[in-house]
């Protein structure tokens, strides 16, 4: 699924000519993460994967559930102690993350892009908890399950604290915000899916992933915003038959236009076979 879908990736970038960067909402490294900039799976799941065009111009990422398991990030607080933190845009050989959470200005395309971890929210689906009752379940799954709860909280009120000061106090016309989890993962924080959805002084496009599916309809609307769930092609299992990655265009007046880009079912999502 991968390979069709890198497949697919390469020659829409190809065809668009001027790609800026990518952006990776996080399960980067399934089903564990990784442990270090040394870990082989850089090359298995990623570079090799990926063609050297794709990788080419930086690919700006946020950490999923299944990333923090084996990764020493959990439990540090020190985000140098991270395996995918990289603060230098011009390495190209990871992601580019400089930090949990971050603001990227690109002036050139009047916009900003915000990427958040937003972990705390992996139970965000049940939309009955309250903020207080959401924690990042996964933290059992690491060496240390009661730092990783407070690091998670800590990374979330972070991320909700830059997302608010670039709404109140950006220049620029567009927001592109990100993280893991899809927009019905946020129930319980109004106030940030209202901020979401207008646009009174930026046009503000979010992406989340988590859900095994391309699609801006099983989301929770931002209109007259736009919001998208990235996660086809993930994981174990397809959530939906909608597999593929997501397309924004900013055309010369600075508006940006997204669209999804759909790979056969078929390739991701076979049926299964049985054995008599």
């Amino acid at each position: 699924c991968q390979w069709g879908i890198g497949d697919r990736m390469l020659q829409k970038f190809k065809e668009l000519g001027d790609v800026q960067f990518i952006i990776n909402v996080g399960d980067s490294f399934y089903p564990e993460g990784v442990k270090g900039k040394d870990d082989p799976q850089w090359d298995t799941k990623w570079r090799n994967m990926y063609a050297p065009e794709l990788r080419s111009v930086p690919w700006y990422s946020v950490y999923g559930n299944h990333d923090y398991h084996h990764d020493p990030c959990a439990c540090a607080t020190d985000p140098n102690e991270c395996a995918q933190v990289n603060y230098e845009i011009e390495n190209l050989d990871y992601f580019y993350m400089p930090g949990h959470n971050y603001v990227i200005k690109h002036e050139d395309l009047d916009l900003e892009v915000i990427g958040m971890d937003m972990n705390k929210y992996m139970g965000g689906w049940n939309g009955s908890r309250t903020m207080d009752e959401q924690e990042f379940e996964d933290c059992k799954w690491t060496p240390c399950p009661v730092d990783c709860l407070g690091n998670s909280n800590t990374r979330a009120q972070q991320g909700f604290d830059i997302f608010a000061e670039r709404f109140e106090h950006s220049k620029a016309k567009n927001l592109l915000v990100f993280s893991h989890y899809p927009t019905d993962y946020f129930q319980s924080n109004r106030e940030f899916l209202a901020k979401l959805s207008t646009a009174t002084t930026h046009s503000i496009t979010y992406f989340g992933g988590h859900r095994h599916n391309t699609d801006n309809h099983t989301t929770w609307g931002t209109a007259p915003n736009a919001n998208w769930v990235v996660g086809g092609g993930g994981g174990w299992s397809c959530d939906g038959r909608e597999q593929g990655f997501v397309v924004g265009e900013i055309s010369s007046d600075y508006k940006v236009h997204t669209y999804a880009e759909i790979i056969d079912y078929n390739i991701c999502c076979p049926p299964p076979t049985y054995r008599k």
